[in-house]
């Protein structure tokens, strides 16, 4: 991996969020880390550990789990540029498990780097601000999902969100994404069984709102799923949410007979 991907990394999930000048680019270049890799449902960090570094997301994708609860309910997904323990910067405590959920590799970043660029940068420090409060915003809207939505637009909220957060960071192009989850994983995230995360995605199938073939899922009607799901992408407090164009999905391969049976 080449040395400058974490910085390029870190700059795309930023930019994301608010403009950087030059001046932050070369704050934020000199950057150090170790990177490290991680197998499916590899622990990067356990409750009531005190990390002295924080996990910046590069290939692949991690989450949070309440292993507290039964199975594990999964509480948040990471994709590539995001900063998942950020608040342990100001809390030097962690909450709860982060995971890989699928092969991921990571940058260890010393948490004197966040407080100094903070420190002299105003806009790097609302930058990072914004990217723990995003990520708040995100658990209130899981919440929402699990409280207010039945399952079929739970599944289908959550795979709006992943593909919003993909484009912004320039991922997930033609709408076309490797899954982040297999099917136990999709069932602790929106709080139903494996039998009926299955039925559900069979049904978005037979909707013809996404394709799902092997470990790659393709939203083919963008907003016929975003009205099932009543997605709107504000919590994400994207500075400019990417322009999603259905059409742009590609040519599909054959369908697999089971929906995630393939991504189990």
């Amino acid at each position: 991996m080449q040395a400058g991907f974490a910085f390029t990394k870190l700059v795309d999930r930023l930019r994301s969020l608010t403009e950087l000048s030059i001046d932050d680019l070369e704050l934020l270049r000199r950057m150090p880390s170790t990177i490290r890799s991680f197998a499916p449902h590899e622990e990067v960090w356990r409750k009531s550990e005190e990390p002295s570094t924080c996990c910046l997301l590069l290939q692949g994708y991690l989450c949070w789990k309440d292993v507290d609860a039964g199975a594990g309910q999964i509480t948040a997904i990471y994709v590539p540029g995001d900063v998942p323990d950020l608040y342990t910067t100001i809390v030097p405590q962690v909450a709860g498990h982060l995971c890989a959920l699928t092969p991921a590799v990571a940058a260890f970043v010393p948490h004197a780097f966040f407080r100094d660029v903070r420190a002299h940068s105003e806009r790097l420090a609302t930058a990072l601000s914004l990217l723990m409060l995003a990520d708040a915003a995100a658990l209130r809207t899981w919440l929402t999902n699990l409280g207010s939505r039945d399952s079929l637009s739970r599944v289908a909220h959550l795979i709006c969100e992943i593909t919003v957060r993909l484009r912004a960071v320039g991922l997930g192009h033609e709408l076309r994404f490797p899954s982040p989850f297999t099917q136990s994983d999709l069932a602790a995230i929106c709080g139903i069984s494996p039998v009926h995360a299955n039925r559900t995605i069979q049904d978005l199938r037979r909707r013809a709102l996404l394709h799902w073939h092997s470990r790659t899922i393709t939203v083919t009607d963008w907003k016929g799923l975003t009205r099932l799901a009543g997605f709107r992408p504000d919590y994400l407090m994207l500075r400019q949410p990417p322009a999603l164009d259905p059409a742009t999905a590609g040519p599909l391969g054959p369908e697999p007979r089971l929906g995630l049976d393939a991504a189990s």
